[in-house]
């Protein structure tokens, strides 16, 4: 997931794990656009579709983003190699002052929504106040948003005229990830019309506080494009801004997008993707088949050599990403771990993350080692300094014998703990094969609870009906996203954790432009995060996508994008 820094593939961006990018914009790729009809299938996994607000905590995953990521564009990106490019099709931004920070926007003239309205200053403030937890009723905010920080980060939120073409915002404090929050997301016309208002009456009573004329807009945000599996919303709906528009959608099977013939920018170089629902273990298959163009299997010990299988019919495409693998304890309810450090302790001392990496990552690439860290990437450059400054190495190898003593002591033998994960997934079963063969031998009953619904909508994630989840966050390089997982009562911290370190280092880390304060309140909230073990790091991905030969421009991108960060630029080679 994170998918989606956000599976669960980034948003306020600087408050997400996930950043939603704006589409890449022309210069995202090499490839002209062609006239020849072409239609590319492709798969970044099993997760069926869930909604065109993709950014709500049950539908911002790195899955649904692959879709939605197409449709909304923003003003900035990730390229391939994590670095943030700006969105040119849709317009600029300038950093006009440093205190107060002050950024200046502008849309560019024929930027329009595939229905023909505008793009203006409106949807901007639309999106303001979707992040602003100030806009709030009896049981709090009023839009259930992923990120809820925007409101405090920009007080007065977009200053121009709500029919116009430019705006400004001004920063409270400095913010290091300036330029990756997101301005724009939904069509406000439409959120407008839907909750009984014109798009200028959705504007002022967004930047008028009126929570009461809010209701009904913000219940339509909410749950409004929310619709049965295979049942796209209303056309009138769901406009694009992107170089795409939804198209149809095969419930468990695939959503079809065709290009988007009002689109202001470079059209999309093929007629429409496809993007199917298809298991890990039966993508490289799928690819051979011809059924699918584009994969992005989760690395597993078969996945590079099935593909070197292929031969000349295939593109292998590797390389490094900003993905990581972890377990996260559940704080909430009856989770078994949840009141007991010793206990968490006890399983982290089982847990062998050396031979889970030893096993199963390191045959897909040589140089995989265990991740100690979840804010810097092991080939990143202060991450030995952190690592040193936060993590002692108690957990590198297990260490049964203590383990099973603490376990004892506190006479919890035979305690369950429940490991959660979105399946079917061949290398996460692995990887709770090997925590269930190590930690029983201490006293716990491991018990494999992966399930297809584990992050979907009211499924096993959202109802914590887990011990602890077994998943992965992709990021794309932000400073300040990790706030949204690790802080109090944040829409990323799934699990329910609280400390009143972590809150107050993230709040001096997201309010400073300097280096030094970035890598010292990132050493504290590691260290506290060991010592309360929120979770338990275990690796960082390697990247392992594939095309067919044929497939023109596909390139693998270390961020959370992922294979899909330039797909409009795909093409068949004729």
């Amino acid at each position: 997931m994170r998918f989606t820094r956000i599976s669960m593939a980034a948003a306020s961006a600087a408050a997400l794990a996930l950043v939603v990018a704006g589409c890449a914009p022309a210069d995202g790729g090499d490839q002209e656009a062609t006239s020849a009809s072409q239609s590319i299938a492709v798969s970044v996994g099993p997760n069926d579709f869930i909604s065109y607000n993709g950014f709500t905590p049950e539908t911002y995953s790195t899955y649904n983003s692959a879709i939605v990521d197409r449709l909304l564009a923003g003003f900035s990106y990730f390229d391939e190699v994590g670095a943030i490019q700006p969105n040119t099709d849709l317009g600029s931004y300038e950093l006009i002052s440093e205190d107060p920070m002050v950024v200046e926007y502008t849309i560019a003239d024929d930027a329009k929504w595939s229905d023909g309205t505008p793009i203006t200053v409106a949807d901007a403030v639309l999106a303001w106040g979707v992040q602003n937890p100030n806009l709030a009723g009896a049981e709090g905010p009023l839009f259930n948003s992923v990120s809820q920080d925007l409101g405090d980060t920009v007080p007065a939120g977009p200053q121009g005229d709500a029919d116009g073409k430019s705006f400004t915002v001004e920063f409270a404090a400095p913010d290091p990830d300036w330029q990756i929050q997101t301005w724009m997301l939904s069509p406000a016309h439409v959120v407008a019309e839907q909750g009984g208002l014109s798009t200028e009456e959705l504007v002022e009573a967004i930047r008028g506080g009126d929570a009461a004329a809010l209701a009904d807009a913000a219940e339509f945000w909410n749950t409004g494009w929310n619709t049965a599996p295979g049942t796209l919303p209303d056309e009138a709906l769901i406009p694009s801004s992107g170089p795409y528009v939804l198209s149809s959608w095969e419930a468990g099977q695939s959503v079809t997008l065709k290009r988007n013939e009002n689109y202001y920018g470079e059209p999309a170089a093929n007629d429409e993707l496809v993007i199917r629902f298809v298991a890990q273990d039966a993508m490289v298959q799928a690819l051979q088949n011809g059924d699918l163009d584009v994969i992005a299997p989760q690395p597993s010990v078969d996945t590079v050599s099935q593909i070197e299988e292929l031969g000349d019919a295939a593109q292998l495409l590797t390389g490094q990403t900003l993905t990581w693998e972890h377990l996260d304890f559940n704080f909430k309810g009856n989770a078994s771990l949840a009141n007991s450090l010793e206990l968490r302790q006890a399983f982290a001392m089982c847990v062998p993350r050396q031979q889970i990496v030893d096993n199963l990552i390191k045959p897909v690439s040589s140089d995989a080692e265990v991740m100690n860290a979840r804010e810097v990437f092991p080939f990143q450059e202060n991450y030995d300094e952190v690592v040193s400054a936060a993590y002692d190495g108690r957990y590198d190898e297990p260490n049964l014998e203590e383990a099973k003593a603490l376990v004892d002591a506190a006479g919890a033998a035979g305690t369950v703990v429940r490991i959660g994960y979105s399946a079917p997934n061949p290398r996460r079963a692995d990887e709770v094969a090997l925590i269930k063969s190590s930690c029983d031998q201490v006293g716990f009953d491991i018990q494999d609870v992966g399930n297809a619904d584990f992050f979907q909508p009211g499924g096993t994630q959202e109802r914590g009906d887990y011990d602890v989840a077994l998943f992965a966050w992709a990021g794309s390089g932000q400073i300040t996203s990790g706030q949204n997982i690790y802080a109090t009562d944040k829409p990323q911290n799934y699990g329910g954790y609280s400390s009143p370190v972590v809150d107050q280092a993230w709040e001096t880390l997201v309010t400073s432009l300097d280096e030094s304060v970035h890598l010292e309140q990132t050493k504290i909230i590691e260290k506290q995060l060991w010592d309360d073990l929120f979770g338990i790091p275990l690796f960082a991905h390697p990247g392992v996508d594939a095309a067919a030969a044929d497939i023109e421009n596909a390139q693998h991108s270390v961020g959370q994008s992922g294979i899909m960060w330039n797909a409009e630029k795909w093409s068949r080679a004729e």
